[in-house]
């Protein structure tokens, strides 16, 4: 049976229409991880250092499409709450068109900047020249990186979640068999996996952009913009997508920094083991975040409808949710730590003994991630961009950029992994305290 954005959401029924979108973020993440492995395995240490070093700039110029996504999915769910199909589709219609635009100008920039800015955060000799290769490959595909991420939110508002699940499956496939194919049968090493992830991201760009151009059977499709542009919504789907953009800018820019602050204190080994701690942790936390995306159009249907009661239940089902899903992905982190580092750099004892101490440190941060993620996107989905804003900005920059700098000087590369510990209990903090403050203003 269908599930219907104004359907009254039992537990059941919660989980069933999110799950699409979970597994879909879970899914996207796991083929990336793919990249990781076939690199370091294949290619060696220093290559997959390089992919690391350098993906936390592709992921900036990447995320506008998680900002036109999320802002703009929360918007066009409010309008068609209100009964206004029209301009539902003519907002999601210049949402799209914008991030094309937006995606192209991006690559140039990219393209333009991209070996200064690897060369500033402090890569050099071959390092660099690795950096820079993987990264001008990948650039290319960056139009479709982020129409994939904006259709990943987009298709649940649609009430397509599960067309946007087979559209990622077969986006990560395609890389996971071009990285088969190109690094280790044809021993292209880092081109090769920068290839079939470009490939990817162009099936997952192009595939939702030719069904929402046709007649569908979902709530949106392309239209034919007329009339005079519509920039103040424009600007409130910017604004109000501004904390996932927030977001994930600032979680590159910490990577970043962690990346300095490793060269400092471990040198390229302890690059190479943040690399494999960010690739897991990207699968434990597309958890958290495939649930706030699946459930945030239905947060904001019921707030357009003015529907206080469905909205108190949806926070409190969805804290529920999330705290048990933390203790599950917490326990999981500290048993798979040693098996999961193995599969990355068991080729090296003394990189496998340094990424399996830092996994089981970072771990802890599984228990509290999760209230942040979500509580940021129920912010999102009530309109309510600032607070999701800040509340992204002190989990994901504030919080860690003052942990990462301050811990390392007293327990060294102990104090890097406990600092992103510390920033999620922090920023689980402060949500509750938001979500305390808002509760009159929105009715929940």
């Amino acid at each position: 049976m269908k599930i219907r954005l104004s359907d009254h959401f039992t537990y059941g029924r919660l989980l069933r229409f999110t799950f699409p979108s979970v597994i879909m973020l879970v899914f996207t993440s796991l083929y990336g991880v793919v990249d990781g492995f076939f690199v370091s395995n294949y290619a060696g240490k220093t290559p997959f250092a390089a992919v690391n070093f350098i993906m936390p700039l592709l992921m900036i110029l990447g995320c506008a499409g998680f900002m036109f996504g999320t802002g703009g999915s929360a918007l066009i769910a409010k309008r068609l709450g209100e009964g206004k199909q029209e301009k539902a589709n003519e907002l999601f219609s210049l949402i799209v068109y914008t991030s094309i635009v937006c995606g192209v100008v991006l690559a140039f920039l990219g393209l333009a900047c991209i070996r200064p800015a690897a060369s500033l955060m402090g890569a050099k000799g071959r390092l660099l020249e690795d950096s820079v290769r993987y990264g001008r490959i990948v650039l290319l595909a960056l139009p479709f990186y982020v129409l994939q991420f904006e259709f990943q939110c987009l298709f649940v508002t649609a009430e397509k979640p599960k067309l946007g699940l087979y559209v990622t499956v077969v986006s990560g496939v395609s890389n996971m068999f071009f990285d088969a194919l190109l690094v280790a049968v044809f021993h292209l090493g880092m081109e090769g996996a920068a290839i079939a992830t470009a490939f990817s991201q162009f099936v997952g760009g192009i595939v939702p952009l030719i069904y929402f151009g046709r007649e569908n059977k979902s709530l949106l499709r392309l239209v034919r913009l007329s009339g005079r542009l519509d920039v103040r919504s424009l600007v409130r789907t910017c604004t109000n997508g501004s904390s996932e953009l927030m977001s994930n800018i600032s979680m590159s820019l910490v990577s970043m920094l962690y990346n300095i602050q490793l060269m400092r204190y471990a040198r390229e080994d302890g690059v190479a083991a943040y690399g494999v701690l960010m690739y897991v942790s990207l699968i434990f936390q597309a958890v958290f975040i495939g649930y706030s995306v699946g459930s945030a159009p239905v947060i904001g249907y019921h707030y357009g409808a003015q529907n206080h009661e469905e909205l108190n239940g949806l926070l409190k089902k969805s804290q529920f949710l999330v705290a048990v899903s933390a203790v599950l992905m917490f326990g999981a982190g500290q048993f798979l730590a040693e098996p999961l580092s193995y599969l990355f750099v068991g080729y090296d004892p003394g990189l496998m003994s340094l990424t399996v101490r830092g996994f089981r440190f970072f771990s802890c941060s599984f228990l509290c991630s999760g209230f942040a993620i979500f509580g940021s996107s129920f912010f999102t989905a009530l309109g309510d961009g600032l607070t999701s804003a800040l509340i992204s900005f002190l989990r994901t920059f504030f919080f860690q950029c003052l942990a990462v700098l301050i811990f390392p000087v007293f327990w060294s590369v102990d104090g890097i992994w406990m600092s992103i510990v510390a920033a999620e209990i922090m920023a689980a903090g402060i949500t509750f305290l938001f979500l305390a403050g808002k509760r009159k203003r929105y009715g929940y």
